[in-house]
């Protein structure tokens, strides 16, 4: 974040507090009705909080776990495949070998 997006987001912040501060000396309900207000207010937005909380954390477990199982499937087929490129390269150093002693035979007669 840039140092001018985070003074306007503090400013934006400071008028938001002193809004609410000058609403709630001006609110034309019993300062009992107010508080009533101000708290449930908090507690509305607290529970939403929580549970987008717990929202991104569940999405996020998912993806993870997805993430999780696709590194898997790489893996195994990076090893199946090396195994496949292993056998081949033993094949071709054995054929390379045969090949070498008979021409080692042949050059012994």
């Amino acid at each position: 974040m840039s140092k001018n997006s985070g003074n306007t987001l503090a400013a934006i912040l400071v008028g938001v507090a002193v809004g609410a501060g000058l609403g709630i000396l001006y609110a034309p309900d019993k300062g009992s009705k107010t508080r009533k207000k101000v708290k449930d207010g908090f507690d509305d937005a607290k529970s939403d909080l929580h549970h987008k909380l717990d929202s991104v954390t569940s999405e996020f477990s998912k993806k993870l776990n997805a993430a999780k199982f696709d590194l898997e499937d790489t893996y195994q087929d990076l090893v199946s495949n090396m195994s496949h490129k292993t056998e081949d390269v033993i094949s071709f150093l054995e054929n390379k070998l045969s090949d070498l002693k008979k021409q080692n035979t042949k050059l012994q007669k």
